[in-house]
């Protein structure tokens, strides 16, 4: 039997389903784009597709006189760990099937540069590649490992969460594992189903010790990734999968890093703050044009939260405190989603400004279901649904 919150989850998502096919049934039946069921990711106002663009971003102030190239997300991811290689003679890259480029070709061609001492498959067990990442780190190296799937992380978790996590403080500071690196594709991709879909970054927000990374673009992806490698800390660097070659920037060729626990204003207003983070960025940049496009004098504030641990709170308190209104989504389910923890915060802090409830768009409280994933994220129809209620409030 299923419980009444699976219920009301599934009577939600048939709903959805609804109206969705309805709205696609009377669309003008053009073919999806390239990047599936994400659209506008190519002309995302987020993506740095000039020189210009690129090298006028305040954070890239170190690099701007550097060239640039137009890369997609999994060039730029390699042309991260080809810089960390190139820099630091005691990084190692390893995990399933990377020493031939990876399923997503981001450690393509490193094993041929570096060598297959450095860039090197590991066995089918994900307990085994972290503790042998955790063992590298504890004695000096820098591994850089890789989890081919971020549904494939949880056989990992307890040597992530009660082994890498706490290594310094068990301690007393003595030894520590900060060299550990754990990169993941994560999120959907429209055919990915229960195990190749999911977004388990609360999971692991709960754990002090940790830090956590979800890059939105080549530029994001190239800089965060070597911040994480260099931080003194283990970092989780979640990858959006279907921004691997959807999403193409000019990306400084340069070596780069950018903060770590740093959220970023990339559209400012007056009215509505709206947060999230990945590939959810380009969802909710098409809600917010549409609901702005229909209230006229609407004004929203998007947020790209960038770091899940730690998060950036003052970005978003000061952004809700002007505007008095939030909205939070992610892919994620609802239920213990990270979206809880910013309402949370928020809500304590910025009790006295708020105008209406704090809203979210998640996920719903269901397994990835494989033919109807499309509206089983939250899709642009339901945000700006969610945006309007809000302001309507």
């Amino acid at each position: 039997m299923l419980s009444s919150a699976s219920r009301n989850a599934a009577s939600k998502l048939r709903s959805s389903v609804s109206f969705v096919k309805r709205t696609l049934a009377s669309s003008s039946g053009s073919p999806p784009p390239a990047e599936g069921f994400m659209q506008g990711v190519a002309t995302s106002k987020f993506i740095k597709s000039t020189k210009e663009q690129a090298l006028a971003h305040p954070e890239l102030a170190a690099v701007k006189n550097s060239e640039t190239q137009k890369m997609n997300y999994f060039t730029a991811v390699n042309d991260a760990l080809a810089t960390a290689l190139a820099t630091d003679d005691k990084a190692v890259i390893f995990g399933e099937d990377v020493g031939f480029g990876g399923v997503f070709r981001c450690t393509i061609g490193l094993a041929e540069k570096f060598g297959k001492d450095r860039v090197f498959n590991m066995p089918l067990t994900e307990q085994g590649i972290i503790g042998f990442g955790i063992g590298m780190a504890a004695v000096g190296h820098t591994p850089i490992a890789e989890i081919q799937f971020a549904d494939y992380v949880f056989p990992a978790f307890d040597q992530i969460v009660n082994e890498a996590a706490k290594y310094r403080y068990r301690s007393g500071n003595e030894f520590n594992v900060g060299g550990l690196t754990i990169r993941m594709p994560c999120n959907a991709v429209g055919h990915g189903a229960l195990y190749h879909s999911q977004s388990p970054e609360a999971y692991f927000a709960h754990t002090p010790g940790l830090k956590i990374v979800y890059p939105r673009s080549p530029i994001q992806a190239k800089g965060f990734l070597l911040a994480a490698i260099r931080d003194p800390n283990p970092v989780l660097v979640m990858e959006p999968k279907i921004l691997y070659r959807s999403a193409v920037e000019q990306v400084p060729v340069d070596d780069f890093v950018l903060p770590l626990g740093k959220a970023e204003v990339v559209k400012e207003g007056k009215d509505l703050t709206v947060v999230g983070w990945g590939a959810q960025l380009y969802v909710l940049e098409h809600a917010v044009q549409e609901a702005e496009k229909r209230l006229p004098g609407l004004s929203i504030e998007v947020i790209d939260l960038r770091s899940i641990l730690p998060w950036d709170r003052d970005t978003v308190e000061k952004s809700v405190n002007k505007t008095g209104r939030l909205l939070i989504a992610h892919e994620a389910p609802h239920t213990g989603g990270f979206g809880g923890e910013i309402a949370a915060a928020i809500q304590e802090r910025c009790f006295l400004k708020l105008e209406a409830p704090i809203a979210r768009v998640c996920g719903w409280d269901t397994p990835f279901p494989l033919v109807y994933e499309k509206f089983y994220v939250p899709g642009m129809i339901r945000c700006l649904d969610e945006i309007e209620r809000v302001m309507n409030y």
